[in-house]
């Protein structure tokens, strides 16, 4: 299995990469294809898929942030099962992101990911391929260690209309496991960064952030 990094659309992997994504993820959680230009030419965007027999059968977008030294994963989709694709991801983009901190002198704090709650929302099949099942995903990160930050959390559509999608956590896999808080001003950080590509913010979003900004810590909880 191969680890290549995407870095244009023209790439004839990226269209697997993007038929892929909309068989798993809900439309709002999608990008149109047109609109992943400018992402993949940012060398700060980090997406990689895995590649057997000339088949994308998974992928992963990530980032690094330098002067936070946090990263953020923005999705993982396994594919197909039988691979082991999903450890394969994890593992690479472990090591991508290792290295990376190394070169900025640093070792990574910790990674940031939204986490589906089945518990609250069950529409969403996932294409119906099982490892995408989100009490199963649920589970997977929280054995690598992911917590959930204690915040009634919201993210602007991907959709750009100004709605507000919940039925996620914002979870925090720190790189020291005894961790129990979170810094507030970390969170609005990354958050405002993150989202600085979505002009229509919904006003559920800005009251959080505004929130945040009132606290000094976040208690990262169990999954």
């Amino acid at each position: 299995m191969e680890f290549v990094r995407i870095q244009h659309i023209d790439n004839p992997l990226f269209a697997k990469m993007h038929r892929l994504m909309q068989e798993v993820f809900p439309p709002e959680e999608v990008l149109d294809y047109e609109l992943w230009r400018e992402p993949l030419e940012d060398p700060d965007i980090r997406v990689f898929v895995a590649v057997h027999e000339g088949e994308v059968v998974g992928t992963t977008e990530y980032r690094y942030y330098t002067d936070l030294n946090v990263a953020m994963t923005d999705f993982t989709i396994v594919g197909r099962e039988g691979l082991g694709v999903g450890r394969f991801l994890v593992r690479e983009r472990q090591k991508d992101l290792e290295a990376l901190a190394r070169a900025n002198g640093k070792e990574l704090y910790g990674m940031f990911a939204e986490i589906y709650d089945p518990y609250r929302v069950e529409e969403h099949a996932f294409g119906g391929i099982k490892p995408m099942d989100p009490f199963v995903r649920r589970e997977v990160l929280s054995h690598l260690g992911y917590k959930r930050t204690n915040i009634a959390y919201v993210h602007p559509s991907w959709q750009n209309d100004g709605e507000a999608v919940t039925g996620l956590d914002l979870g925090f896999m720190p790189a020291n496991e005894e961790q129990t808080t979170l810094e507030a001003d970390l969170i609005v950080s990354f958050l405002t960064r993150y989202y600085s590509v979505l002009p229509q913010k919904p006003q559920a979003w800005l009251d959080m952030v505004e929130s945040l900004s009132g606290k000094e810590t976040v208690e990262l909880l169990p999954i």
